[in-house]
């Protein structure tokens, strides 16, 4: 830990100062995928990176993206992130990006051939759970999904509601 040793001015007394470590709790942290995990059944996980301008990176740092309609569609060999909405820069010029573009996703070549299989099969598809930083880059996790039928979101309400009164019961007691 740094520390530097100030002299205050009206008592001549040595001070220490220590360098303000924490971050700031205000920054960006995640935008999530609200439907995801009701809509569907999240089998295996991947971190991707996006290729985005400038001002879509900072529209992203403001925590003004939506990712609940996107999905991931296989062109050409390349994996591309679909519908996902990323608004203007607010203070962008005419170099301003189009909010609902597709984008490229970076991915490794053993990652994209377990992904194109999976979705050559059919039954699966490719959906974004979260956008997050990772020191300054800008990462998608995406994930290989079924869908899930009605009867399936029904046991998961069930569940969520019995869950619910369980710890009801054992607040009551304490």
């Amino acid at each position: 830990m740094r520390c530097r040793l100030f002299y205050d001015l009206f008592s001549r007394q040595p001070r220490r100062f220590v360098a303000k470590k924490g971050k700031d709790t205000n920054r960006f942290t995640e935008i999530r995928n609200a439907k995801a995990r009701r809509d569907y059944f999240v089998e295996s996980r991947f971190e991707a990176g996006v290729v985005l301008k400038g001002t879509e990176v900072k529209s992203i740092r403001a925590g003004r993206a939506q990712i609940n309609d996107a999905f991931g569609r296989m062109k050409k060999g390349e994996l591309w992130l679909m519908n996902a909405h990323i608004d203007e820069y607010r203070f962008g010029t005419y170099a301003n990006h189009e909010p609902r573009r597709t984008r490229k996703l970076l991915l490794k070549r053993s990652e994209i051939r377990k992904i194109d299989q999976a979705l050559s099969q059919g039954g699966k598809s490719l959906i974004p759970l979260r956008i997050y930083m990772k020191e300054a880059l800008v990462k998608v996790e995406v994930a290989l999904c079924v869908g899930k039928k009605l009867y399936d979101k029904r046991d998961d309400l069930k569940k969520r509601v019995v869950d619910r009164e369980i710890d009801r019961v054992i607040k009551g007691r304490r």
